[in-house]
């Protein structure tokens, strides 16, 4: 029996159906996920990867696709689609709006993609008179500005000359630079821009002196006198200011106080108002005063 299978397994002729050894391997290696995802990827990639390697090889043909890139990349940028053909600013006086586009020197028409728009916000809001601004590219090739200006409150009279402050004091302008559509309040003195919400207060307090009042002085950076327009001036104290112009306002209305020959009213004391009179008031004040003793000195 041995001998007949045997030679059944060596006839002529007869193939086999079992696997080789090596065929036998490789259906066992195939059946591997490691094995299959090598040839399905990973010798693809290499293939591709030794390709552009000894393409890029030449410096030749490195130079040619960076060409080729930025070629490409000029014409997409250049396209209509992508051009900035008006800037529009909106918030801002004529002065101001002329400054920012003074600032932005933009070249119109220009691409999209040549413009910073954070650098260019940055740039509008180093202009004194802009608190912020907002900057959207908009279809049609529209660059909209959207600017929140600052708004002169008061004049500030220094020694390089009158400047423009919003209500928080933060410069706005020169005078020389702007043509005031009506009259602003007026303080001077040495930090009178640290402290313009109180003088705006001041102001508003002071209303009922009318066209008598001429400015806010700030002294020793303590506190404020009133100047009339005749060179006047009331000496308010350093706390308690509103207080003792109110009390100043209405000694006016009831005395008239205010049209009397007097040049200063000092109200730094609390406790004490003093008045210095004017040269032609004091001397008839002295001439009175005289002609009262001697008369007390004859009667006695």
């Amino acid at each position: 029996m041995r001998s007949l299978i045997g030679s059944r397994r060596t006839a002529p002729g007869h193939r086999d159906p079992a696997p080789s050894r090596w065929a036998y391997r490789m259906q066992r290696l195939w059946l591997t996920p490691l094995f299959r995802k090598l040839l399905r990827v990973g010798l693809p990639a290499f293939a591709v990867v030794m390709t552009v390697g000894w393409y890029l090889a030449e410096d030749g043909n490195v130079q040619a696709l960076v060409d080729g890139a930025s070629e490409m990349r000029r014409e997409i940028e250049n396209r209509p689609e992508f051009q900035v053909n008006l800037l529009g600013i909106e918030g801002a006086s004529q002065p101001v709006a002329d400054a920012i586009r003074t600032r932005l020197s933009l070249n119109l028409p220009i691409s999209s993609f040549d413009l910073d728009l954070a650098e260019m916000r940055t740039t509008i809001e180093g202009i004194s008179a802009v608190a912020s601004a907002d900057l959207r590219i908009q279809s049609g090739g529209y660059l909209a500005v959207t600017v929140d200006e600052r708004l002169p409150a008061l004049i500030w009279q220094t020694r390089d000359g009158a400047a423009l402050l919003d209500d928080e004091g933060v410069f706005v302008a020169w005078l020389s630079e702007r043509v005031l559509e009506a009259p602003l309040p007026l303080v001077a003195g040495e930090g009178a821009d640290h402290v313009v919400g109180e003088a705006l207060d001041l102001f508003v307090a002071a209303a009922p002196l009318g066209e008598r009042l001429r400015g806010l002085v700030r002294m020793g950076e303590r506190r404020w006198d009133v100047v009339l327009r005749d060179d006047r001036r009331i000496l308010l104290p350093e706390v308690g200011a509103m207080a003792a112009l109110d009390r100043i306002i209405m000694l006016d209305e009831l005395q008239e106080l205010l049209s009397r020959d007097v040049t200063r009213i000092d109200l730094r004391n609390p406790e004490r108002l003093s008045v210095q009179l004017t040269p032609v008031a004091l001397e008839e004040f002295r001439r009175l005063r005289t002609l009262s003793m001697q008369g007390e000195e004859q009667n006695g």
